[in-house]
């Protein structure tokens, strides 16, 4: 049975950093393509960034320069580094892999 596990969310100040991570179970992760998603109260799920097998990401143009995807393929976690926090990065953010596998989400909050 297939398990995504976030964690690293949390209350975060304007301006700084978190890392979230995805423990992922299964033989899934080293030839499936994995992502983030996020969904803030009152709006539509949405792709954060997306990353392959061959490790080549994309993101989403409201976070590029300032969050990182990235894979650990012998820990079988999936990593989102999330910088410049802003106000509008709020949300829930989910992991994704390819199949139609998603985690139960984690709780980020920028806030001063």
């Amino acid at each position: 049975q297939v398990q995504l596990v976030e964690s690293g969310g949390g209350l975060v100040q304007p301006g700084g950093s978190l890392r979230l991570s995805c423990a992922a179970s299964g033989r899934i992760f080293s030839y499936n393509s994995m992502a983030w998603y996020r969904q803030a109260p009152g709006k539509e799920r949405e792709m954060v960034a997306l990353i392959n097998s061959r490790g080549s990401t994309d993101y989403a143009d409201s976070v590029k320069g300032r969050f990182t995807i990235f894979r650990d393929n012998a820990k079988n976690t999936l990593y989102l580094q999330m910088n410049s926090l802003r106000s509008e990065d709020t949300a829930v953010y989910y992991c994704y892999a390819g199949g139609g596998y998603w985690g139960q989400g984690t709780q980020v909050t920028v806030s001063s």
